[in-house]
């Protein structure tokens, strides 16, 4: 009997433990979430490169920068609006954007509220609001052919991205790293919590790519620690035209943000689905 008192009395210990540790989670998962730079860039001296800013219908006003496709001033053979992942801002993605413009695309980088400088807190709703607004300014630009707009969405922005597409279709979605929802990869790392239960923020990418009829490319990594390559996998066999795999990288690699490879695959989808614009 006293072993079995001391049992029970561990039992409901560790059940106290674990509601605390549910608990926790659902009051603190906007910060395991989004983890933004909220530093502001400075603009670097790369030619052409130029801030902007655009405002969302809620009111903030967002900075972003635009690089034009490179060479001698012609139309670019498309425009890549890019949809960040959770962490870091702009800043990181300009090698992305430097490679896709040598490649003769003209690229939007934005920055979601409370990143890179912007006022304001993200969320589900607030992202997609965000892209949204970025898309409006991208349209509205001189040089800019709205049939010939691409959206790039890098993890939880590919679920951005899949979320603006279902509303107002682009040429071409790209989405690298994506899951079908983001219960998925938060099942995969907390295994021991109701993730499903708690997740305020669900980005159901697999639903709303059922509303996009469009070309899309899913580009993942082999070894990606963060989204589960058997995650993106699904996506692509459920919704993608290509699904282009880069062997060996991990999820913050840079062969997965801006190699040659990576970049390579992006051009050759986006040229194959796209006819040559005119003139």
């Amino acid at each position: 009997m006293p072993f079995l008192t001391a049992a029970w009395r561990l039992l409901a210990v560790l059940a106290m433990l674990w509601l605390l540790l549910v608990l926790a989670a659902w009051l603190l998962q906007q910060r395991l979430i989004y983890l933004p730079d909220r530093s502001a860039p400075p603009l670097p001296p790369v030619a052409r490169l130029e801030e902007v800013r655009y405002t969302t219908e809620d009111g903030h006003e967002l900075a972003g920068w635009f690089l034009p496709a490179a060479g001698k001033p012609r139309e670019p053979y498309a425009t890549v609006v890019v949809s960040n992942g959770n962490a870091g801002n702009r800043g990181n993605r300009l090698p992305l954007a430097e490679g896709l413009a040598a490649r003769g695309y003209s690229v939007l980088l934005t920055d979601y509220r409370g990143y890179g400088g912007n006022a304001g807190l993200p969320g589900e709703g607030a992202l997609i609001a965000d892209l949204r607004a970025a898309v409006r300014y991208a349209v509205g630009r001189d040089g800019v052919d709205p049939e010939r707009l691409v959206y790039f969405g890098e993890s939880v922005g590919s679920a951005v991205a899949a979320a603006l597409a279902a509303e107002r279709p682009p040429a071409a979605l790209v989405l690298r790293s994506p899951f079908p929802e983001l219960a998925d990869v938060g099942q995969a790392h907390y295994w021991f919590l109701p993730v499903r239960l708690l997740l305020r923020d669900r980005f159901p990418i697999g639903e709303d790519l059922v509303r996009y009829h469009g070309p899309t490319l899913v580009i993942a990594g082999s070894r990606d620690q963060i989204v589960p390559v058997r995650l993106s996998r699904r996506v692509a066999e459920e919704h993608a035209d290509t699904y282009r795999e880069i062997a060996g990288a991990d999820h913050n690699d840079s062969a997965l943000l801006f190699g040659t490879e990576f970049l390579d695959a992006i051009d050759t989808f986006l040229r194959t689905q796209l006819p040559e614009p005119p003139g």
